[in-house]
This record gives structure tokens, sequence and C-alpha cells, in this order.
């Protein structure tokens, strides 16, 4: 558990195992796919119920992936599963989808679109998740791209969808395009990719300071990347600079790769997924561009921006700059500072607020 109100294992989780128990039990091995995984309760506790092996699995999370790697190895389970991206690898012949309800609608879109697509005709979907999660735009959605869609008995506040009958479908509708003109920039987006191919309004303020950047930086992190948005306008504006993308989402990160490429930068723009710059150098960066979560999933959860925080105070050069964007109310200047360097407010607006922290020589022999 990263915080106390994160749990590994939810009563959804247990529902959505129950509710499957004679499907899973009637596809065996080899045809069982889960998506969305928080941890791995589901993953394990289908295989540890049933007896599974060839448990293909795909989670947007890296945290998740990790937390389902680890989970596995303690109980002995790591050869029972296999990863993989939300494609046709995944899902080809499943006869059972376990899938926990991401919040986010076209995150769900191209789930349904994938599984209607590739997964065996009589494939039983069993969605799930908690009540005050779950809107009947999620029903609504399933029906576009299957003939039934019916709800299970809530139980402890929480509730599953079960969706059969796969409807044929045509061109796929992932990933979409758009064109910010004001920026000239293309921008790519999957589902479960944060604003989707919309430029969000904190990264939009972020970007009024673009040219204040610490002009001389020769290397550049764009932190939580996204669909690349900040690092394209960057890599644009600044033909000498070197940037790396970084996001634990792998949506995220095939959308910003794909922008990149789009845009004409992908020979100075490095996208990889990572969990807040853990794999980056010490003393690496010049600038590192920040545009922090506030949420984990559906709940509100600040410890991923303070362990951004802290890992930008590793990886700055001393002298480097971290430029931030954040909602007002969560008030992190004293946290950067306390983890960064001298910090100062450059812009606020009613929802946001922009600041810079300069990692100083004491700084980075803390």
């Amino acid at each position: 558990m990263e915080a106390a109100n994160l749990c590994a294992v939810d009563a959804a989780d247990r529902l959505i195992l129950d509710v499957a128990d004679e499907a899973i039990v009637a596809a065996g091995s080899g045809k069982v796919a889960v998506i969305g995984d928080s941890y791995g309760a589901l993953t394990l506790g289908a295989i540890a119920r049933h007896e599974l092996r060839d448990v293909r699995v795909h989670q947007d999370s890296l945290t998740g992936e990790l937390a389902l790697a680890n989970n596995a190895r303690a109980l002995g389970l790591a050869d029972r599963y296999t990863r993989h991206p939300l494609a046709e690898e995944l899902l080809s012949d499943a006869r059972v989808v376990l899938l926990r309800l991401p919040r986010v609608l076209a995150g769900l879109t191209e789930v349904a679109d994938a599984i209607a697509r590739y997964a065996a005709p009589d494939v039983e979907v069993f969605a799930g998740g908690r009540d005050k999660y779950l809107t009947k735009s999620m029903n609504d959605l399933l029906a576009q791209f299957f003939s039934e869609v019916r709800a299970s008995r809530g139980r402890q506040k929480s509730r599953t969808l079960l969706a059969t009958g796969p409807k044929p479908v045509g061109a796929p509708l992932f990933p979409v395009r758009e064109r910010l003109d004001d920026l000239d920039i293309q921008v790519i987006a999957h589902g479960a990719a944060f604003a989707g191919a919309r430029l969000d309004i904190g990264t939009r303020f972020l970007l009024q300071h673009l040219t204040s950047m610490k002009p001389d930086a020769r290397d550049a992190i764009d932190l939580g990347c996204g669909t690349g948005i900040l690092a394209v306008a960057l890599a644009k504006a600044r033909p000498g600079i070197t940037v790396v993308g970084t996001d634990q989402s792998a949506a995220a990160v095939a959308s910003a790769r794909a922008t990149a490429e789009v845009n004409g930068v992908a020979d100075r723009l490095t996208v990889i997924r990572d969990d807040a710059m853990s794999s980056a150098a010490d003393n690496s960066a010049d600038l590192v561009l920040c545009n922090p979560p506030f949420h984990v999933g559906a709940a509100v959860h600040t410890g991923s921006a303070i362990k951004m925080f802290a890992e930008t105070g590793r990886v700055l050069r001393p002298g480097g700059e971290l430029w931030t964007v954040y909602n007002t109310h969560l008030n992190y200047r004293g946290v950067v500072e306390r983890m960064v360097g001298r910090t100062e407010v450059i812009g606020r607006n009613r929802k946001f607020t922009v600041t810079r922290s300069v990692r100083g020589l004491r700084d980075a022999q803390r």
C-alpha cells in the first residue's frame, strides 16, 4: 500500500473474481486476460483459485506492473502470467476478460474496442469497480461494442458489468490526433493518456514561461510527460537541447513517442517508461519540467508528486532548474524548496501556481 487511502485489494476485486468464477473454470488456462489490475489481486486471485497458467495481463501503470511482479514472486506464481501491450497478442482467442473499469471513458473505449476486435466470439467480459466511480455512461459505452451488457447485484459498494457478444468493429478508434494551432504541434493520444489529445490548462499555463526556463540548458527532462506536449514544445523551441520524457503510463509513453515522431523531434526527444525518473543518473539534467499528478487512479493522493520532487533533487545538476505547475491549494512550494532548492513563485492564476526551483551546491551535497 502506497498510502492509507490506497488499497492493494478491495471489494471490487473480490466481486469480479466471484462473479467470473464459473466462466474462468470453463475457459481454463491460456484463455483468460486481465486488464487494469491495480496491484495484482485479479491476476493472482484467478491463478491461485483456479490453478491457471498462461494468464495474459495488461496494466497501464508501471507501479501496478511492478507490484504484480513483486507479489507474484513472493507467492511463487511469477511463471503463471505474461505481460502484453493492449493489442492482439493480449486478447487473441481470450474467452474471459477480467477488467477494472478505468475512470476515463476514452481509456474504456480503447479497451472495449480491442476486446471486441481481438477476443474470441464467445468472450465474457467481467468489468467492475467501486460504486462511487461507476456511471451509466460506462454501460452505454460497452453497449456500443457488445450485444448484451448487464449489471451484477451490488456488494460492499461494488458492482460488475458483464458484457458479451462482441459487435463487428471498423477501423481502430485510437490513437487519436489533434492539432494545437497556437503551439504548432500535432498531438497523438491513446485512450488512457492524461487529457487525451487536448492541452490541459495546467500545462498551458506552464508553457507561457517556456522562454524563461534555464536558457543555457543542454539536457532536459519532462517528468510525467503525458502525451509529450511540454517535451515537444521545448525541443521545437530549442534546437540545441536534448530532451527525455518519462511517464509510468504505457499509454502516455506510446502517445509521447508518436507525438515526437509526427512533430519531427524524435531525434532529440527520447521517451521512456519509468517511475519518477528512477533510472536517471545523479546530476544528469540541467532542467526538469513537471506538471505532477495529484491522484493515483481514483484516489486523491499527493505521494506521486512528492516522489517526483525528491527524485528531481537527485537528478538536477547544481544550478539546474525545476519548473513545475500545480493546483494552488496543494501549496507545494515548501516541499519543493526542501527537496530541490531555493524556490520562487513565477506565476499564479485563479487555479494554478508556477514555481522555479534552483538546485544550489549546498543542496547537491546534502
